[in-house]
C-alpha cells in the first residue's frame, strides 16, 4: 500500500534549482535539518527563495574543482524552507524539510553570488511516495549496536530514546545524516535508490570501521 504525499508533487518541483553544497552534509526526503546561514551569497540565495517557492538544493561538493567553486556531485536532495528566523547579527536560522532526491543536468550561469543547476527528479519520483517497507525493527538490532559503539569511540553523542521513536525510514535516514561517515560515503546512503539499499549499504561502511577498529586493536 502506497500513497501520495500532500507536501508536494513533482510537477511542483522547479527545474532551475539553487544550490547550497555542504560537505558531510546530506539530508533525506521527510527528514527535518536546521541550518545556521551566514555567508553573503546564502544569505541571497534564502531571500530569493523566501520571495518565491521556498525551495533550494542541499548537495555535497567534490573535493576537486577550484576552492571556491568546487565541484559538485551529481545527486543531492531539495528541501523546502518551513520556519524562518533572522538573529540580530544579521544570520538566518531556518528549518529544512526534505522533499526529494534529484539529479544535476548541469549548472546555470548567473548574476546571483549562489550557484544555480538545472535538475531532474525522475530517478527519484517514489521519493514522493511512503511505502510500506519489509524492513523490521528487529532487522536494525545488530545497526543500533555497531553505530553505537563507533559514535562512543569518536565522541558523538545522540539522543538513541527519541531516534526509536521514529518511523522505520526516518530512522535509518537520520542515522545515515548524523553519522560520523566520510562526505564519499554519506554519498553512496544518499543516492541509494531505496530503504532496502541503504539499510546495506550502511551495514558495509559500518563492517569496514568495525575491521579498521579490529586491525588498530590487533596491531596494538
Amino acid at each position: 500500500m502506497c500513497y501520495i504525499l500532500n507536501i508536494m508533487k513533482k510537477e511542483d518541483l522547479p527545474n532551475i534549482l539553487p544550490v547550497f553544497p555542504l560537505s558531510n552534509f546530506i539530508i533525506f526526503p521527510r527528514t527535518t535539518v536546521p541550518l545556521n546561514i551566514f555567508e553573503p551569497r546564502y544569505i541571497q540565495m534564502i531571500d530569493k527563495s523566501m520571495k518565491g517557492n521556498r525551495l533550494i538544493g542541499m548537495i555535497q561538493p567534490k573535493k576537486t574543482g577550484e576552492l571556491k567553486k568546487p565541484d559538485l556531485y551529481n545527486v543531492g536532495c531539495v528541501g523546502k524552507i518551513t520556519s524562518f528566523n533572522e538573529t540580530e547579527d544579521g544570520r538566518y536560522l531556518i528549518i529544512l524539510n526534505g522533499v526529494c532526491r534529484f539529479r544535476v543536468m548541469f549548472e546555470v550561469n548567473n548574476d546571483n553570488l549562489f550557484r544555480e543547476c538545472e535538475v531532474k527528479y525522475e530517478d527519484f519520483s517514489n521519493d514522493l511516495v511512503e511505502k510500506t517497507n519489509e524492513i523490521k525493527f528487529s532487522d536494525l538490532n545488530l545497526i543500533f549496536q555497531n553505530l553505537k559503539d563507533l559514535f562512543k569511540r569518536q565522541g558523538y553523542e545522540i539522543n538513541w530514546k527519541e531516534i526509536e521513536k521514529q518511523s522505520l525510514d526516518q530512522t535509518i535516514n537520520t542515522l545515515s545524516m548524523a553519522s560520523p561517515f566520510s562526505l564519499e560515503e554519506k554519498q553512496v546512503l544518499l543516492e541509494s535508490k531505496d530503504l532496502n539499499i541503504r539499510k546495506e549499504k550502511l551495514e558495509e561502511i559500518l563492517n569496514t570501521y568495525i575491521l579498521d577498529n579490529f586491525n588498530n586493536r590487533t596491531l596494538q
